[in-house]
C-alpha cells in the first residue's frame, strides 16, 4: 500500500472522526473505521516528527538537508 500525502491522509482521518462522531455508524464500520483512523493517525504523526527533525538539522545550520518523507 502506498501512502498519501499527508493533507490526504489528514483529511482522511477528519472525515472519520467526523463520521464517529456522529454515532450512527453501524459497529463493524465503527471498529474499521477507527482502525484506519489510527493508521492515518500514526503515518501523519511520523511525517510531523520527520518535518520536526528536518527542520531542526536546518535550523543547527547544518547543510541543506532533504526531507526524507517527501514524494518523488
Amino acid at each position: 500500500m502506498s501512502e498519501q500525502s499527508f493533507e490526504a491522509s489528514l483529511n482522511e482521518l477528519e472525515q472519520i472522526v467526523t463520521r464517529l462522531e456522529k454515532g450512527d455508524v453501524p459497529l463493524e464500520e465503527a471498529l474499521a473505521a477507527f482502525q484506519k483512523g489510527m493508521e492515518l493517525s500514526k503515518q501523519c504523526q511520523d511525517t510531523l516528527e520527520k518535518a520536526e527533525k528536518t527542520l531542526a538539522k536546518m535550523m543547527d545550520g547544518q547543510e541543506e538537508v532533504p526531507f526524507e518523507g517527501a514524494e518523488a
